[in-house]
């Protein structure tokens, strides 16, 4: 049996924490065991608090911890850590849904004791139908294309207790837990059918708002550790947006080229921001338009 610590940072998530929670504790789980709950809450000024608390008085597994401040998701990660009882702990955004045997499927390869991290699949349920739903729908293909030749994790994942943190401002957490993990020699894994539901931008805005702030946040662990995610190579990223160009949908070549460009414009900004503009995304600016994700 596995034991594992769900670990969920959160910031007025009053939309979808109590969705969360009841999908979490009812997982169907059979070589997993799911012993504790933690949600840390930073400077939430909504109803998310109210609502862990209710969650937490009937199950005891439910446990809240506040952070008075907003002091950024790397804070968040390392309270959770550190008040973990397991040393498999599954890391998820708050504002997503994992299916009812996500948990299981992600923590399964942990019985291998060479992994030491599992990343789960991430499918957005925004309407394909519109622009902007194209949109996150293709940069999540690519994200799966290039998880299948090299694992790149991202929005719910699962880690061994192997250190006691990542740096307070870290951008990216899960890229810093990967390379945390792999320099001590575990292997990395991408588990395809654990599926995680998210919301995608809605407005081009807050794409831009999310993709300057990822690029910002793989530059930053590049020059501190010299460690490269594989969506920053640039050969896996030509070989995915091959496998996704829409061959036999012609009427969305033009969106096709349009998510191209946003793509870039998008990275373009994260490397304005890091290297000439000296911003700090450690406290993330949210995209309003990511919250209130309806369960499918």
């Amino acid at each position: 049996m596995i034991h594992v610590t769900v670990g969920v940072p959160a910031y007025n998530e009053e939309r979808n924490i109590g969705k969360l929670l009841s999908t979490l504790l009812q997982q169907r789980t059979y070589s997993v065991r799911i012993d504790e709950i933690i949600v840390v809450s930073s400077g939430s000024t909504d109803r998310t608090d109210t609502i862990v608390e209710d969650f937490a008085r009937r199950d005891r597994r439910v446990m809240l911890i506040r952070e008075e401040e907003r002091r950024g998701k790397a804070s968040a990660v390392n309270q959770i850590i550190k008040a973990s009882s397991n040393d498999v702990i599954v890391l998820e955004s708050a504002d997503t849904l994992p299916e009812e045997d996500t948990v299981e499927k992600l923590c399964h390869p942990f019985a291998d004791e060479s992994i030491g991290m599992a990343g789960a699949r991430p499918v957005p349920v925004n309407d394909r139908k519109t622009f902007m739903g194209y949109v996150d729908f293709l940069l999540w293909t690519l994200h799966h294309h290039v998880a299948l030749r090299s694992p790149k994790c991202g929005e719910m994942i699962a880690f061994r207790r192997v250190f006691n943190g990542i740096p307070e401002d870290a951008v990216c957490d899960e890229a810093w837990i990967e390379y945390e993990v792999r320099r001590r020699g575990y292997r990395a894994v991408y588990v395809p059918d654990a599926i995680v539901y998210n919301k995608g931008p809605e407005t081009v805005r807050d794409f831009l708002k999310q993709r300057r702030r990822v690029t910002y946040g793989h530059l930053d662990l590049r020059r501190k550790t010299g460690y490269k995610v594989s969506t920053s190579d640039a050969s896996l990223l030509l070989s995915a947006i091959v496998d996704a160009f829409p061959r036999r949908e012609p009427e969305r070549w033009a969106h096709f080229l349009a998510f191209v460009v946003l793509e870039g414009l998008g990275r373009l900004l994260g490397y304005y921001d890091y290297y000439v503009a000296k911003r700090s995304h450690v406290v993330w600016e949210v995209a309003e338009s990511t919250k209130e994700l309806r369960p499918r």
